[in-house]
């Protein structure tokens, strides 16, 4: 029985390394080390792995011989290894046709990941798992241009589609790759540097291992590609390795940037680095360089974790299922398959703890990436200048309060500043600037030849702006510029033609009047505009000042005209309304009255009214109002004169559908992509379009008239249009609408990192004092010409200009008519007190009519020519008592009868009459009140008996 309890179950398990180089001596002694620590701590586990060790020999064929040889003979449950990406591509076929597993602690190719393997276990970092931290480094300093140099092999080439992707979203261009073989010689390698020197670029991205890494760097550093201006920087392949390299390697690698996974520090890998250096020199002896890499603790992790993974399987099954075998059958015929293959599979998936090199974790079978640390190779060695995490990007330090940034970097040459990445060709001495040579519009560019000396001269606004930009830069750029003309002297192509040749490379740039445009911009590059941009269009003028009879009628619009009329109608009657009692001007006839609203009301256009105003409601309202009408006329006298005296300009076309429908000629300047634009944006007929040189020739177009050779109209850019109004501004204006362009600018190569330098400085020149002097040097002083419309406004004046003064005077004559009638209303309450309640809204209405069209004899301007004889006057409705007539009526229906105790009457001179007269005779002038309350009473008396049973 205790020996049962003591037995333990053995498991085969393959390794197939590299045994004569050091990642396969360092990575089995790690494994060796992992399983003795693993089962020292676990010794009460049921399983032992049992490794068994094959040589791959650097061999491809090898590494697949190996594997056949532990599938066939030994039936491992896993096989670790091989080292190499490339063996690795053969070893997974037969892991997946014996269901076992195949975990490679160095196999780091992407590639490898395409194959889709089930089971193929990457215990390693991707290589594409370092390129966002690379792409951070890029983006980080600004460089638009680098150069990768990788081995041309399954490890070189499998993380170039992922560089390239990455580096193409920050807008870096990959100007050259250099593929190098893993066996090259020294020579070629010197070959393939001497061909970077030439090269403008001097940013390098390395992507190789030991051997050829570390003697690439040693001829760079020898024909002086590691002094300053350069930038190198190392994937992992190399970085992990820097503390193995020889001392020689690492003085030519001064200023070397770095990446490589960050492992955190513990007790557990100080512990191991100590005991396992010493095991190893127990080892070999004779071998000096004892450095422990990333590979050795990927390769502990390793082993632990699939000893993990058999133990949780426990007592079971660990044999191979074997086929028939026919006389016909290969050697990877007789290979079984493994019955605990899948579980052992699923279980290794499954298994996370924490290992030397971090977390183990198996993330979409390859192991989860986290940190990467970037290093700086100063001195004897590297030292950290940062990190880079997904979550942080880079850091100096792995903490949430970190700054975003990295630490001191010594580039090569021991130089503290950031090289800027790129430099001059050192195989040409100049740039060769293209530039256009046009017959027309030369004061953007002018190429003047001297035939004595047989030397061309360039000058103009493009230019001037292009040598201020370069001037500026903070290093200096030789160049010369190059007419883009044939053998004859004249243009030898149109602007997309000449902007071609910088794609061919036959110049490395193109400074001239060239517009920015998006179908241009697919193969070239171009700096920030510096001119306008858009397209308009230029028509003839006409002088349209108004000599018809019905001139007087244009300063103002229609709508003005009826609110004016209104208004004066509406203040007229509110005066009326609050002079009318009060006031003997405004009384009379009824149509003496109308006449006098309408007389008062126009008359104050020209402050000729002779009417009296006494009430002060009124004298507000007329206030206002002459305010309003004060500034009416004094803005239709001046917009009156405008349209007599003043010179108007109006565009003879303002639509462009019009010319489009009639068929109209327009005109394009040659060699221009406005023709190009008119027939395919616009849809103008190609026969229609007329070509012009220059501005005397655009001029000559107009003048001759659309029926006789000429042109209705003219299509061009604003920074054209502004030259040829400036010349012709009294006979020609710009309408609209304003077709978007990004105007001109200079024209680079593709990726070209002088592009982002000069864009700033054309900033610079076009926001600064230098622009208005070269404006002022090639256009000349700009006469008073009309700024760029799109469209033609209206001369007349509008409501829009005098709503504010009509709400202010209409809201005052409201105020103050409400005003008036409620006093009104209120003085004279005994009239609706008085009247029976039967009585109609219209006998109401009547009666107050009645009461309004009287005079208001308390008004001091009735006192003196009304004046009664009794100045015992008591108001409205009261008896004026001289003798027998002293008393108010009882009642008003008193007065239906009139007899002697009733009435009392006055003769014209005022004293009592004798006579029993008709009290309502024409013979006998009543007083108004006594009349009113005489009818008052009638009215009364009618309803009451209307009403009686």
């Amino acid at each position: 029985m205790a020996m049962s309890q003591n037995t333990t179950i053995p498991v085969k398990v393959g390794v197939v390394l590299d045994m004569d180089t050091w990642l396969g001596k360092m990575g089995l002694s790690c494994i060796t080390v992992a399983l003795s620590d693993f089962y020292a701590s676990h010794g009460h586990y049921k399983t032992r792995l049992v490794l068994e060790i094959r040589d791959s020999k650097r061999d491809v064929v090898g590494a697949a011989a190996a594997a056949l040889d532990l599938l066939q003979n030994e039936e491992v449950q896993a096989i670790i290894g091989p080292a190499s990406s490339m063996q690795a591509n053969f070893v997974i076929g037969l892991g997946d046709k014996a269901h076992v597993p195949i975990i490679s602690f160095s196999a780091t190719s992407p590639s490898l990941s395409s194959l889709r393997s089930r089971y193929f276990v990457r215990a390693t970092l991707n290589d594409s798992a370092q390129v966002p931290a690379i792409r951070a480094i890029v983006q980080a300093f600004g460089w638009r241009q680098v150069v990768l140099i990788y081995f041309d092999n399954e490890y070189g080439n499998g993380v170039i589609p992922y560089l390239t992707d990455a580096l193409q979203e920050i807008h870096t261009r990959i100007s050259y790759r250099s593929v190098i073989h893993p066996l090259a010689t020294d020579d070629q390698i010197l070959e393939e540097l001497y061909k970077l020197m030439t090269m403008p670029t001097r940013v390098f991205i390395v992507h190789m291992f030991t051997p050829i890494g570390p003697r690439l760097f040693a001829r760079a550093n020898e024909i002086g590609m590691m002094e300053e201006g350069y930038v190198w920087i190392l994937t992992d392949g190399l970085t992990d390795i820097l503390s193995t390299l020889d001392p020689s390697v690492i003085d030519s690698m001064q200023g070397v940037l770095g990446v490589k996974p960050h492992v955190p520090r513990s007790k557990e890998l100080e512990s191991f680095k100590i005991r396992w250096k010493r095991e190893i020199q127990q080892e070999y002896p004779t071998n000096e360089s004892f450095e422990l890499n990333i590979f050795g603790l990927w390769a502990y992790d390793a082993a632990s974790g699939l000893a993990m993974a058999v133990e949780k399987l426990g007592a079971t099954n660990f044999s191979f299922q074997k086929y028939h075998i026919s006389r016909n059958s290969t050697d990877l015929d007789t290979v079984g398959v493994s019955l605990i293959g899948p579980k052992l599979l699923q279980s290794l998936l499954n298994t996370r703890f924490r290992g030397l090199s971090g977390d183990f974790q198996i993330f979409n079978r390859q192991l989860h990436s986290s940190a990467f640390q970037v290093v700086n190779v100063i001195g004897k060695g590297e030292r950290g200048v940062g990190f880079w995490t997904p979550e942080n990007g880079t850091v100096r330090k792995l903490d949430s309060t970190s700054k975003p940034n990295l630490g001191t970097i010594v580039w090569p040459g021991e130089s503290p500043s950031v090289p800027k990445g790129w430099v001059l060709p050192t195989n040409e001495k100049k740039l060769r600037i293209g530039v256009p040579v046009v017959q027309g519009y030369s004061e953007f560019v002018k190429v003047t030849r001297d035939p004595s000396s047989n030397t061309t001269e360039v000058t103009g606004f493009s230019i001037a702006v292009f040598d201020a930009a370069m001037a500026a830069l903070p290093y200096v750029v030789p160049y010369e510029y190059i007419p883009f003309e044939g053998p004859d002297g004249n243009e030898a192509g149109d602007y997309n033609d000449l902007i071609y040749q910088v794609y061919l490379q036959k110049y490395d740039a193109v400074v001239g009047d060239t517009t920015i445009l998006a179908n241009r911009s697919l193969y070239v590059d171009f700096t920030l505009p510096y001119t306008d941009s858009g397209l308009s269009m230029v028509v003839p003028t006409i002088d349209k000042r108004k000599k018809n009879a019905w001139v007087f009628l244009k300063p103002l619009t229609w709508d003005l005209w009826v609110t004016s009329f209104c208004f004066f109608v509406f203040t007229g009657f509110v005066i009326w309304v609050l002079e009318h009692r009060v006031n003997k001007d405004f009384r009379g006839p009824c149509s003496h009255q109308v006449g006098t609203i309408f007389w008062f009301s126009f008359s104050t256009l020209v402050f000729t009214q002779k009417e009296r105003i006494v009430s002060n409601l009124a004298r507000i309202v007329m206030i206002i109002w002459f305010f309003v009408v004060l500034i009416l006329t004094q803005s239709y006298t001046a917009s009156l004169a405008s349209m007599l005296t003043v010179q108007q300009l109006n565009p003879t076309i303002t639509d462009i559908n019009e010319l489009i429908k009639k068929g109209e000629p327009v005109g394009c300047q040659n060699d221009s992509f406005v023709c190009e634009f008119l027939i395919e944006s616009m849809k103008f007929d190609e026969s229609k379009l007329v070509k012009y040189e220059s501005p005397e020739e655009l001029d000559e177009l107009f003048s001759n008239k659309s029926s006789k050779g000429g042109i209705a109209a003219a299509f061009d850019e604003i920074p054209y249009m502004k030259i040829f109004l400036a010349k012709y501004c009294s006979k020609y204006t710009a309408v609209g609408p304003t077709y978007k362009f990004d105007g001109f600018g200079f024209v680079f190569p593709k990726g070209s990192p002088l592009v982002t330098d000069v864009s700033r400085e054309v900033l610079n020149v076009t926001e600064g004092a230098k622009m208005l002097q070269f404006e002022k040097a090639w256009f000349g002083q700009t006469p008073s010409c009309p700024e760029l419309t799109s469209s033609v406004s209206s001369n007349s004046i509008g409501l829009n200009s005098f709503w504010g003064l009509f709400l202010i005077a209409g809201v005052a004559s409201f105020v103050a008519l409400i005003t008036c009638i409620t006093m009104f209303l209120y003085e004279n309450r005994d009239i609706l007190i008085n009247l029976n309640p039967p009585s109609s809204i219209w006998g109401k209405i009547k009666a107050i009519a009645t009461r309004f069209e009287d005079k208001d004899l308390r008004s001091h301007t009735f006192r003196n020519s009304d004046q009664l004889p009794d100045k015992q006057h008591q108001g409205h409705g009261c008896s004026y008592s001289l003798a027998s007539y002293t008393n108010c009526p009882p009642s008003p229906s008193s007065l239906l009868i009139p007899t002697h105790s009733n009435f009392t009457f006055f003769g014209e001179q005022g004293t009592p009459s004798s006579g029993h007269v008709d009290p309502v005779s024409s013979n006998r002038p009543m007083h108004p009140h006594i009349l009113f309350e005489y009818e008052l009473a009638n009215i009364n008396h009618e309803q009451t008996r209307f009403h009686a049973p």
